[in-house]
């Protein structure tokens, strides 16, 4: 039997997890401010002249207004110098207040109003009568197109060089929030482990997820929730039915969910029984592969470094070549903060080189469809003296959560 799997059940594994939010502080006020800072200075030297932040992540990574976006323009103008204003409808106007995190001027329209009309007049009270605006990156067509339409002397590009330029880099405090969040999700990921029995369903696994993200103090329950017995673990993205767990078959299990904003990722491989050699070959293959994108992670290095030195370890065994199954079907990795996959993207061809603060998993999958997959993922931090990992790496086959001394 593979060590640290079966022998509990649900309810005693739920009653022994214990809320660790506090572990770590969430981001202040003047880290968010911090962060107006380096954007101004970021858009300074690109010389862009103003950003519009929608109602997306950049908005709540930038200012903390996590607001959403919806089919009403909602967001943040930030002008290169100067304090960042909100727009909004204005029947949201004293709602939006009582969420800032940043102060400013928060500005409405009525139903009947233009909102871009609006947009053109706080640009022009901000001194951006002309020149460079950038558009979040995230904002829906419509609320990019209406923004040009009533900038017609204005140039407008993508956020990405500021917005994504920025979040990419992680400061101590977003790893720290990042590893704490990771380790709960590891955690969790063991205890799950161990209340495995024969019969039951990926159901009652993801009830168990979902109960024990929330008990362990996570901002809600998973932002996500894979879970897999047999030949569905070939399938990365999972399958739209349940399964019912017998002896001998794969599990796969991949969830995460948000801490103070920052999302877990996690996803654990491994035999309810005794693994076949045929699994022990597949297992330890995928291994090897990860262990090769974490050497070839270091700053500088281009970020498809990642993904050729993962694909390599698993095509010199015989597998694919490029995508092709059976063996590695996607990219080896992504980046991951606010949003679970964001930049950088560690896939072939991305010639983008790794910088110091990036964090993203390493995650490859072998799929061999009408048998079973193995997916190992754990994410790292790019430091100045290559890669660190997040959180220890599945140990073994036989003891995948490094339970034997």
């Amino acid at each position: 039997m593979t060590i640290g799997v079966g022998g509990s059940d649900f309810v005693t594994e739920l009653a022994a997890i214990r809320n660790a939010r506090d572990a770590v502080p969430p981001v202040s006020v003047e880290e968010h401010a911090a962060r107006v800072e380096r954007a101004q200075k970021r858009m300074r030297d690109l010389g862009i002249a103003a950003l519009w932040l929608d109602g997306t992540t950049n908005l709540a990574w930038l200012t903390g207004l996590k607001h959403g976006q919806s089919e009403r323009p909602v967001g943040a103008i930030l002008p290169a110098s100067g304090p960042v204003s909100y727009l909004s409808p204005a029947f949201e106007v004293e709602r939006i207040r009582t969420m800032l995190a940043l102060p400013g001027e928060v500005r409405g329209w009525e139903e009947d109003e233009d909102p871009y009309a609006l947009f053109a007049e706080m640009l022009r009270e901000a001194d951006v009568a002309g020149g460079t605006v950038a558009l979040d990156d995230l904002a829906r067509v419509f609320v990019a197109e209406g923004m040009r339409a009533a900038l017609p002397n204005h140039r407008f590009v993508a956020s990405n060089p500021v917005t994504s330029y920025l979040r990419e880099r992680k400061t101590e405090q977003e790893v720290a929030i990042l590893r704490q969040a990771m380790g709960m999700t590891l955690a969790i990921q063991a205890a799950t482990a161990r209340a495995l029995r024969e019969g039951v369903t990926t159901t009652e696994v993801m009830d168990f997820l979902t109960a024990a993200h929330r008990k362990a103090g996570f901002d809600g329950g998973p932002a996500f929730g894979i879970v897999l017995f047999g030949e569905p673990t070939a399938y990365p993205h999972g399958v739209p039915y349940p399964q019912t767990l017998k002896q001998g078959d794969v599990v796969l299990v991949d969830v995460g969910a948000p801490l103070h904003g920052y999302v877990s990722d996690i996803t654990r491989s491994y035999v309810f029984g005794t693994p076949t050699s045929r699994q022990r070959e597949i297992w330890d293959l995928t291994k090897r592969a990860q262990a090769a994108g974490f050497a070839a992670a270091r700053p500088g290095a281009p970020c498809a470094a990642i993904d050729d030195a993962c694909r390599g370890v698993v095509t010199a065994a015989g597998f694919g070549p490029g995508y092709k199954v059976p063996g590695l079907p996607h990219r080896t990795g992504h980046g991951i903060g606010m949003d679970v996959h964001e930049a950088p993207y560690f896939v072939g061809g991305n010639r983008a080189p790794l910088a110091i603060g990036n964090t993203g998993s390493i995650e490859p999958t072998i799929a061999i469809y009408g048998e079973f997959g193995i997916r190992l993922e754990d994410h790292i931090v790019v430091t100045e003296a290559g890669a660190g990992w997040l959180t220890p790496p599945a140990r073994s086959v036989d003891d995948p959560f490094g339970l034997e001394t």
